[in-house]
């Protein structure tokens, strides 16, 4: 009973650092929400909007903004 095989243990902790590296791109529902509203009130000034977002840069959000709102660009 004490012998567990930890290979799976170990796979589990490289898919975690894997998903902690990801997780930087992926934005939360507050994160989004407040982008959204930022955006409309002072345009591309990413510099300006990553101030308001603790541990993003602004080349961060304006990957996300032009990712998922490109077809929808002027």
């Amino acid at each position: 009973m004490g012998d567990f095989d930890h290979s799976s243990d170990d796979t589990f902790e490289d898919s975690k650092d894997v998903k902690s590296q990801d997780s930087k791109q992926e934005f939360s529902e507050d994160e989004e929400t407040l982008i959204a509203r930022m955006f409309s009130l002072v345009g591309e000034r990413w510099t300006l909007i990553a101030g308001r977002i603790p541990g993003r840069t602004a080349e961060e959000i304006e990957k996300y903004w032009t990712s998922k709102y490109s077809s929808s660009s002027e």
